[in-house]
């Protein structure tokens, strides 16, 4: 994203969670005991299996539906979440990738400049709450993209949303009234 005064705002993504399901019944202790890099938890009634490249955690239910944690872009997820597919039907289970999907997005973005969050929190009141005793930053929420953007005083953002392409909208969205309320670093 450029910015009025050319410097180049990089939104970069964290985290991807995305879930799937095998379409099949999963036995945990069997997973566990054959498969590797995986922790058991019975008590959460869950597997925890990791992979190296890409760099996920899965979490693997009995139902056959399992949620990676931990992608950088939307297509590691997608890879990573095959990939974890596969080491299923290798295990002996009748896998069948199905119902893929990214459901949240974590990124960060910093501002060339900082923030007066109070400024910001009484220009745009109905979508910003800040309560500076409860939580350092100010909280903008967007309904239409479902995406909610912490502001910190620093001008570091932090972009929650259901897809990569809703959180890089809402930082356009919400830098033109950053920029309002600008202070200097």
């Amino acid at each position: 994203m450029e910015s009025n005064n050319d410097s180049v705002i990089d939104v970069i993504v964290t985290n991807v969670v995305a879930t799937f399901r095998s379409r099949c019944h999963l036995n945990l202790r069997t997973i566990a005991l054959e498969g590797i890099n995986v922790v058991y938890r019975p008590d959460a009634g869950k597997v925890t299996m990791k992979l190296r490249k890409p760099k996920i955690t899965a979490s693997i239910w009995s139902s056959g539906k399992i949620t990676c944690v931990g992608a950088t872009s939307e297509e590691e997820a997608k890879v990573g979440a095959r990939r974890i597919a596969r080491t299923l039907q290798k295990l002996g289970f009748e896998v069948r990738f199905s119902a893929f999907k990214v459901v949240n997005v974590l990124a960060v973005c910093h501002m060339p400049f900082g923030v007066h969050l109070n400024k910001f929190a009484n220009k745009n009141r109905p979508i910003v709450s800040y309560e500076p005793e409860i939580h350092p930053a100010a909280m903008y929420r967007i309904a239409n993209l479902k995406a909610t953007i912490q502001v910190h005083s620093t001008g570091c953002l932090t972009v929650t949303g259901p897809n990569v392409q809703n959180v890089a909208t809402a930082v356009e969205q919400v830098y033109p009234l950053l920029l309002d309320c600008q202070k200097p670093k």
